[in-house]
């Protein structure tokens, strides 16, 4: 098969690798670009652990400190492997989206102390909401922008002119959006779009692609385990 993929190009490149690996050709979309900010060391006064909601946000995390022994509490098995990757130590994964990594942190940690989550300016706050509400500290760390692409690779919209993909891959509802715009006019008929989520799924406008299908679990490997 031959599969778009709409990752951010360093996550991109890991998919297509494992793609190969299945027989598979990877054709890459970034529709998303992370722009890490550069500053001084973080504080991490009175945090007991970071939490993670993507693996940019630990790729961002380890340009601003040298620390590794504080706990990641890691949305997903992908985020979690960025950590270990990274060098810390401690990383648990709650192989889920943000509301099983709330719950998941309300089991690892106390209330005594601050999680501090690591993300993008533009984050969703619902991890820290509810955490919130159940009497945890939530400091908010934002430490990169994602910038939207403005319009399709060229080889991309080639391959969609003459009817050579076979599939689409969505890992966010964004993404669905962005490419839903971009790709407006030409053919995808004919594509299945293989999505990380229910909510991915919707963003896609309705009857542009040949099938739907979503991810058992909201990761990498039921992503790939929708191209088998």
């Amino acid at each position: 098969m031959r599969i778009l993929v709409t990752r951010p190009l360093e996550d991109g490149m890991e998919i297509a690798a494992r793609l190969a690996e299945r027989g598979h050709q990877a054709l890459l979309a970034p529709l998303l670009t992370p722009h890490f900010q550069d500053g001084a060391e973080l504080d991490f006064k009175d945090v007991q652990a970071i939490l993670a909601t993507s693996a940019n946000g630990i790729r961002a995390l380890s340009r601003r400190t040298a620390r590794r022994e504080l706990p990641i509490f890691a949305v997903g098995p992908q985020t979690a492997e960025e950590g270990r990757k990274a060098g810390f130590a401690d990383v648990r994964s709650a192989d889920g989206d943000a509301k099983a990594l709330a719950e998941a942190a309300m089991r690892w940690a106390s209330r005594e102390a601050v999680l501090l989550h690591v993300c993008a300016q533009d984050a969703p706050g619902s991890l820290a909401e509810i955490l919130g509400r159940n009497g945890f500290t939530v400091r908010r760390c934002a430490l990169y922008a994602i910038e939207p692409a403005t319009h399709l690779p060229r080889g991309v919209k080639a391959a969609l002119r003459e009817g050579a993909l076979d599939a689409a891959m969505f890992f966010s509802p964004r993404t669905a959006r962005i490419f839903a715009a971009l790709s407006d006019g030409l053919p995808t008929q004919n594509i299945a779009a293989l999505c990380i989520s229910p909510a991915t799924a919707q963003a896609l406008p309705p009857a542009i692609f040949a099938r739907v299908a979503v991810a058992q679990r909201p990761n990498q490997e039921a992503m790939l385990a929708l191209v088998e």
